[in-house]
């Protein structure tokens, strides 16, 4: 799987005044996305905090925007891993409208770290899995 797809229909709560998905919250849709890619691979966020005690916070953000997404559209938002480091990664997303064109992309890159918020490495079982997925 190079990527994960998912539709999703724009809330009135996720727009401005304007009636167009407030900027910022191009950011939450980037987080529903990676979860829900990690989640197709059998993994979630929360056992990795909890089971592993791995954490992965936001280290850097990017957001490109290309046109409005207003209440009511159906959007689709793709996630895929871009990037695996030692101690980081960073995923790509994308969100198209419902014609299929390309609204808004960007990245976000996490730190891996553990419960005293170090860099820490990934578990080999967990990189070996992320690898299989890593965008080339």
């Amino acid at each position: 799987m190079n990527h994960y797809d998912f539709d999703m229909r724009i809330t009135y709560a996720d727009t401005d005044r304007m009636g167009v998905v407030y900027y910022a919250n191009y950011l939450a849709l980037f987080e529903r996305g990676r979860t829900e890619f990690l989640r197709s691979m059998g993994l979630r966020y929360r056992d990795l905090e909890e089971k592993q005690r791995l954490f992965m916070p936001a280290k850097e953000a990017h957001v490109e925007y290309f046109g409005p997404a207003r209440y009511d559209d159906m959007i689709k938002v793709r996630t895929f891993l871009s990037e695996l480091g030692h101690a980081h990664l960073t995923f790509g997303s994308e969100i198209y409208d419902e014609s299929g064109k390309l609204i808004a992309k960007g990245s976000v890159t996490l730190a891996v770290v553990n419960l005293l918020w170090k860099p820490t490495r990934l578990p080999a079982d967990l990189r070996t899995l992320l690898e299989k997925n890593l965008v080339k």
